[in-house]
């Protein structure tokens, strides 16, 4: 099997008045004449090294399972730069939200072969970078047709989104662990975790989204995250889902 190309791109945001790091993932069979979904991977490095993404996409694309994608991963910076981007709160996020609506979905789309439809656009994230994820899911549902949350911090200002939004637009992949009753947080304070994203789970699926939801045993750890990175692609990247619109797109 061909290997797949893993390229180290920059990108500067006018919007966060930065330069942002880019860890690009192009699949096996990858071919400008041909068109793919892409992801945008919020703590990427994350994703490739402790989620095994690469890997677990590679697998799934051997064995004729899912379509082949392309996975561009956003690495954070510091600890403090994370939070400021991905918390709900943060003095960065709704800015952030924008970069990825505004600025990194036309980049990708400028140069690679992607389809241009929310369904084929994908979010995905741990803990606060699934809560950014979430928000900006919610917030540019036509941009965005997808959310893969693994562990969300949930409050109150995502479950009014997620009350609010038209559950005929994004798709949603959830996972919360049993076990993570007592987080440890960036801001030096504990929080449960379980209870809010049970909270957001029964709005979700009351309200009819495309939805998988599973409570699994286990911590906020990526021990236990792993396995649904497999589980998110499986669910998301249905093998037909985009053949039959390759030729109207």
């Amino acid at each position: 099997m061909t290997e797949a190309k893993m390229l180290e791109k920059k990108i500067w945001s006018t919007v966060l008045n930065e330069e942002l790091d880019l860890l690009i993932y192009l699949p096996p069979t990858f071919s400008p004449l041909s068109k793919y979904p892409f992801f945008l991977v919020q703590d990427g490095k994350d994703y490739f090294q402790f989620g095994k993404l690469a890997r677990f996409a590679d697998e799934l694309v051997e064995s004729k399972t899912i379509q082949e994608a392309i996975f561009v991963g956003i690495p954070y910076k510091t600890v403090e730069d994370r939070r400021a981007k991905y918390h709900p709160d943060g003095a960065q996020n709704e800015a952030y939200i924008r970069f990825l609506a505004h600025e990194l979905v036309p980049y990708i789309e400028a140069n690679y072969p992607t389809y241009h439809m929310g369904a084929s656009r994908f979010l995905m994230g741990d803990s606060l970078g699934a809560s950014v994820s979430l928000k900006a899911a919610l917030k540019y549902p036509h941009t965005f047709g997808n959310a893969i949350l693994h562990s969300p911090l949930v409050n109150e200002e995502l479950m009014t989104l997620a009350e609010k939004a038209n559950p005929a637009l994004v798709k949603i992949f959830h996972v919360i662990g049993s076990e993570e009753t007592e987080v440890p947080t960036t801001d030096d304070n504990v929080a449960n975790f379980l209870e809010p994203n049970l909270a957001l789970h029964t709005i979700l699926e009351a309200r009819g989204f495309d939805y998988y939801f599973q409570e699994f045993e286990g911590k906020h750890r990526w021990k236990y995250w792993q396995p649904f990175v497999k589980e998110a692609l499986q669910f998301m990247l249905d093998k037909e889902q985009f053949a039959t619109e390759d030729m109207t797109v």
